[in-house]
């Protein structure tokens, strides 16, 4: 079996950096994916789906500092749901990406934060 998903959107915090008990690099992100369309009335209708992103080794120590709030990103990885319990005691669930791949599209909303403000490449693959 293959499963592949591809989400564009734009992180809802700094991605976090830490080290598993036997040093393996991981960085944890949200990702907000928005989908708009028109109502049958012509008003517009907008959901925002929010995802938990772990990118894991290499991959995490190289892009982690480039994961900044409202930073634009392509995530491309697996997905798996997961059932929890909040504080409050009311069910919830997460859906947890664990990243094969994560480009960088462009800076926050309204901010050119490209690390190659030189005129390089627009796009950085991980």
């Amino acid at each position: 079996m293959f499963q592949q998903l591809i989400l564009v959107g734009n992180l809802g915090g700094d991605s976090e950096l830490r080290y598993t008990s036997d040093g393996t690099a991981v960085a944890n992100f949200s990702l907000a994916v928005n989908r708009k369309w028109t109502n049958q009335d012509g008003s517009p209708g907008e959901e925002t789906t929010w995802f938990r992103v772990a990118v894991w080794r290499k991959q995490a120590e190289a892009i982690n500092q480039y994961l900044k709030k409202g930073r634009q990103v392509m995530v491309i990885g697996r997905v798996s749901a997961r059932g929890y319990t909040a504080a409050d005691g009311s069910p919830r669930a997460s859906l947890d990406v664990t990243a094969t791949e994560v480009r960088l599209l462009g800076g926050p909303r309204g901010e050119d934060s490209s690390p190659f403000a030189d005129g390089g490449e627009e796009e950085i693959f991980f």
